[in-house]
């Protein structure tokens, strides 16, 4: 399969290509598409053929249930059932935007979508060009992230091309994406909401709009049973290279990487770091990448992917992280990191 690769922005949206992709999503094509978080891969989420078609292009195991992607916020009552206030609320609040809400799925969505489960994940994504894509695919696109599975989530269109080109009908290139990690999932059809992925939305704002929810664990892992939200299951997000991830005061934490990557270039072993600028300074290793300041988080979340692609590029085989705070949007980044370590962590 030849893939067909065009490039637009928000501001400048060609509706040329934005028919063609249409047509291939109403065709029972793939398409790889910006969002504000990561880049999806797109198939219609009424096509139980599209939905298989997704699963082989990533190498995705298909009990991990794909996330529907709509255009209209009142669009969630043709995919969902006995949505209660509580998604009505959050909806309000936070869409079009990085949030996605497991709700009662309607009974015409087919299994291959949902994994299996009689619950669906719904999300209405803030960026253009995906609204476009999403309306002219018939308003309902299943959409999991644009890599092959287990590794980083691309954000940058270059990285869907690395792990799809060929796999795909069509990649549209959006440029960076805005936010870098994928959205945060909220599960709503059990008694307590409980956050079962963290990302921008975070547990403090979920909290202020209803009021108690479960925060979950930072891994948020499932180990029997088809997992109800994506990335519960199954290893993600990891690089080619041994990711281990360090937490401790600065001190103890620097001083730990640095005897680890002495003894891995006496071994020969090429090296990598995920750090801050405030401590990019203290690391001697082959590769050293600053994720931004502690000082915004959210700088570190959009780095994040970007980084770990990078190392992969650069043939990085051992490498260390610092750990990140546990609130707000670094619990995000440290779910992150923990999927990618294959929880391997280091206390210091």
């Amino acid at each position: 399969m030849k893939t067909i690769y065009t490039k637009m922005t928000e501001e400048q949206i060609d509706p040329e290509q934005i028919r063609l992709a249409g047509e291939i999503l109403r065709g029972g094509g793939l398409v790889a598409f910006p969002t504000e978080t990561v880049y999806g891969l797109g198939g219609d989420a009424f096509n139980p053929e599209s939905s298989r078609k997704i699963y082989a292009a990533k190498g995705r195991p298909s009990d991990n249930p794909l996330i529907v992607h709509i255009c209209r916020l009142e669009d969630m009552e043709r995919v969902a059932v006995r949505i209660s206030d509580e998604a009505w609320k959050l909806a309000r609040a936070f869409w079009p935007g990085p949030l996605t809400m497991i709700l009662h799925k309607c009974p015409d969505l087919p299994a291959e979508t949902t994994g299996g489960l009689d619950t669906v994940a719904v999300r209405f994504p803030s960026n253009k060009i995906a609204q476009a894509l999403i309306g002219a695919g018939g308003g309902f696109i299943a959409a999991p992230s644009a890599n092959r599975s287990g590794r980083p989530s691309p954000t940058l269109a270059r990285y869907c091309r690395e792990d799809l080109d060929g796999r795909v009908e069509m990649i549209i290139d959006g440029g960076q994406v805005g936010l870098g990690l994928e959205s945060t999932i909220i599960d709503l059809t059990e008694k307590e909401p409980a956050i079962l992925r963290p990302g921008f939305v975070t547990w403090e704002d979920l909290q202020e709009v209803l009021g108690k929810v479960n925060a979950g664990s930072l891994a948020a892992a499932v180990t029997d049973g088809a997992p109800k939200a994506p990335g519960m299951k199954y290893r993600h997000y990891a690089p080619k290279g041994r990711l281990t991830i360090v937490e401790g005061m600065p001190e103890n934490r620097a001083a730990y990487i640095n005897d680890r990557l002495r003894r891995c270039r006496e071994e020969g072993i090429r090296t990598g770091v995920i750090c801050t600028d405030e401590t990019r300074d203290l690391y001697v290793a082959d590769l050293v990448k600053s994720a931004g300041s502690r000082e915004s988080e959210e700088s570190v979340a959009r780095e994040l992917f970007r980084i770990l692609r990078e190392f992969d590029d650069e043939g990085a085989e051992e490498i260390y992280a610092e750990s990140f705070d546990s609130s707000g949007i670094g619990r995000a980044v440290m779910n992150r990191l923990l999927k990618a370590a294959g929880q391997r962590i280091v206390h210091v």
